[in-house]
């Protein structure tokens, strides 16, 4: 038994050593970024090339992250309809509160608070690959500009918000301005700079410009259904369905 107990103690710290060497193998370093005004310009452009205003106009949004998560978003009242399983939740993101459902049941007490936390961890993470690029100039980031073989490359540093606070994007671009990809520096990830492409551009009828796409080897990212405007028949609904929390 003695023999047994020091093979796995073995086997583990062979495993650990493995996985802790694989990531600092396969990491990139984070880049040295300085301030400066180019960066606004790179965000000017961005935002131009993506319609940043018809964007901020654009009340109503739906959308189906990686076919699981379902979302709809009155814009204005940032208030978000957050479905998945057989789970429903009515979430105030800015609050994290809300009214939660399951097998349209509506749930109280610590049920409905696991629901109402999941669905804003969902949130967090789901929104920010659709609008990211709409989110570079959000209270709390700073931006420094990487000069390497790629050429101007936008660093962006969330020091709030979300769930991982701390987490840092290196951004490239197209000849047009719109974003092409994104080196990931984030705490959720054992392995550093991971670089996500962002293609699939759609217009929305309100003429913005959305990503559908992050194709990486071996696993993709997709966001489906994708719907918007200023009325919500534009997202396919008949009637408020957030008046239970306005």
């Amino acid at each position: 038994m003695k023999k047994l107990a020091k093979f796995l103690i073995i086997f583990c710290a062979i495993i650990l050593f493995v996985g802790i060497g694989g990531c600092m193998f396969f990491s990139k370093k984070l880049p040295d970024g300085v301030k400066s005004e180019r960066t606004v310009e790179i965000i000017d452009k961005m935002n131009s090339a993506l319609n940043k205003a018809a964007w901020d106009s654009t009340r109503y949004v739906k959308w189906t992250f990686m076919g699981g998560h379902h979302y709809l978003w009155d814009k204005e009242a940032n208030l978000a309809q957050v479905e998945w399983k057989q789970n429903k939740v009515l979430l105030d993101p800015d609050e994290v509160k809300g009214v939660a459902y399951a097998q349209n049941v509506k749930q109280e007490g610590d049920q409905a608070e696991k629901l109402i936390q999941k669905a804003w961890s969902f949130w967090c993470n789901d929104m920010f690959w659709m609008t990211a690029p709409f989110k570079v100039n959000d209270p709390g980031v700073r931006h420094e500009l990487v000069q390497d073989e790629s050429g101007d490359r936008l660093k962006v540093i969330y020091s709030s918000g979300g769930v991982t606070p701390g987490d840092i994007y290196i951004w490239s671009f197209d000849e047009e301005g719109r974003p092409s990809s994104y080196d990931m520096f984030v705490k959720i990830l054992p392995i550093k700079g991971v670089s996500v492409p962002w293609g699939g551009w759609i217009e929305l009828p309100t003429g913005a410009l959305l990503s559908t796409k992050h194709e990486m080897k071996g696993m993709g990212m997709t966001i489906e259904n994708v719907k918007g405007g200023m009325n919500l028949s534009d997202v396919d609904l008949t009637n408020d369905i957030w008046a239970e929390i306005r």
